[in-house]
């Protein structure tokens, strides 16, 4: 494994990072003090409501994100990062200034709040693409963990410094400082000079059209890829609810206030940080550490949906963060190590995408759910969906490819763009 930290010795790097992890502290602020405002103060505790905020926010990226990707792949990243981060910027402050003025509605939070999703569709893919032209290639794993630590560590503060905030000066502030949290990045990409470029030739035998259905087929044809946006999908529909689970939970299940809410999101963050810090340390990410923290995740969510007291469930968090974040880090990790330079920021927009799943359609019915059963079941319908996910994974790889339990630990992935066998497909690599 190597060292944790390596890629920040790289100047330019360093600079990325401490503008991300500025911009990730108050993007934490803002989504915790969101959901209160909506949930506490403009409805009467309404979750159906809380969901489609969920859904209003997603959607505009799940259906933009793949645009944003074929964008960051024809024009430089950080011009497009510089863009994007100024429009964020700028909705942060008109949200905190209605907020603060006491002229807020419900419908402007929505429309803000769809403006934040389709300006985020063209950031997320230019910022994670831009990486690449940070580090070298030999980096490129440990700067990829780095990332996801430096946005679940700001879990770790953002959700608790909102609650502080919300309750001791009021909502509005928390929405401030997410305004300025993004002032940092924009000056600190304003700093960076001499990037690496990528060469945007494709790899030989192939054309690339600048499409998305190029990096379709660059999925479709490595069956390690296809298998992992498949996870990665099912994580994003169904195990990533916590802005719904958590906020039911804690406000109907156990009756806490905004403290407690926000604390529920750090104490995650603790595992979160753990699992992405993990991640950093690869060297070669592998398939089976995947199929272990999905299922080790089911297992933590259905620890969390038996919890008897607020504490119990708030200390389940802590695996449920950590296994979370490691599927999805290790999974990106072997897919952006996995695809070539030119369909980097087409394939990280795809896996953007597949983050997201559905859970702009699913956010509503999981507030639906929990209205109507209570928050608990909320819980339970996403460890019963990633259970089965892994039991179909299971029965791909051990059943249908014969692939032996005691050969799972040798399944990793080249940092090459593989060659596809004779019948034109690539296999799993051993």
């Amino acid at each position: 494994m190597s060292s944790i930290f390596s890629s920040l010795s790289i100047p330019n790097y360093r600079r990325y990072f401490t503008g991300s992890l500025s911009g990730n502290i108050g993007t934490w602020m803002s989504i915790t003090a969101k959901a209160w405002l909506v949930q506490m103060e403009l409805t009467n505790s309404s979750a159906t409501t809380l969901g489609w905020l969920t859904t209003v926010m997603l959607l505009p990226q799940f259906l933009l994100q793949p645009l944003g990707g074929m964008l960051a792949d024809r024009f430089p990243k950080r011009r497009i990062a510089l863009i994007t981060q100024t429009l964020l910027c700028a909705s942060a402050a008109v949200l905190s200034v209605f907020v603060l003025t006491g002229h807020i509605q419900l419908w402007l939070v929505f429309v803000l709040a769809a403006w934040d999703g389709m300006v985020t569709a063209f950031d997320n893919p230019a910022r994670q693409a831009f990486v690449a032209e940070i580090v070298p290639a030999k980096s490129l794993t440990n700067a990829i963990g780095l990332n996801s630590s430096s946005w679940n560590g700001a879990r770790l503060f953002g959700p608790a410094v909102a609650g502080i905030v919300i309750a001791a000066l009021g909502t509005g502030w928390a929405f401030a400082v997410n305004a300025a949290s993004f002032l940092v990045m924009i000056v600190m990409l304003l700093r960076m000079r001499n990037t690496i470029p990528r060469p945007r030739k494709s790899p030989s035998g192939s054309k690339d059209s600048g499409g998305l259905l190029d990096a379709w087929r660059s999925i479709r044809d490595r069956r390690h890829l296809s298998l992992l946006f498949f996870i990665c999908f099912m994580m994003g529909t169904f195990g990533l609810n916590y802005g719904i689970t958590n906020l039911l939970m804690a406000t109907q299940t156990f009756q806490r206030g905004a403290g407690q809410y926000g604390i529920l999101g750090s104490i995650m963050g603790i595992g979160s940080l753990a699992g992405a810090l993990f991640a950093a340390r690869l060297d070669r990410p592998r398939l089976r550490w995947v199929l272990a923290f999905l299922l080790a995740f089911v297992f933590a969510l259905t620890i969390s949906a038996l919890s008897p007291n607020f504490w119990f469930f708030a200390v389940s968090q802590v695996p449920i963060g950590l296994c979370a974040i490691s599927v999805l880090v290790i999974g990106s990790a072997i897919v952006q190590t996995s695809v070539p330079d030119n369909l980097r920021g087409r394939i990280t927009a795809l896996w953007g995408a597949a983050t997201l799943g559905l859970a702009p359609g699913v956010s509503p019915l999981l507030g639906l759910i929990g209205d109507l059963l209570g928050a608990r079941a909320t819980v339970w319908v996403g460890a019963g969906a990633i259970a089965l996910t892994f039991a179909a994974v299971a029965w791909y790889l051990f059943i249908k490819h014969r692939i032996r339990v005691h050969r799972v630990h040798r399944l990793h992935f080249q940092v090459e763009y593989p060659s596809p066998d004779a019948d034109g497909v690539n296999r799993f690599e051993r």
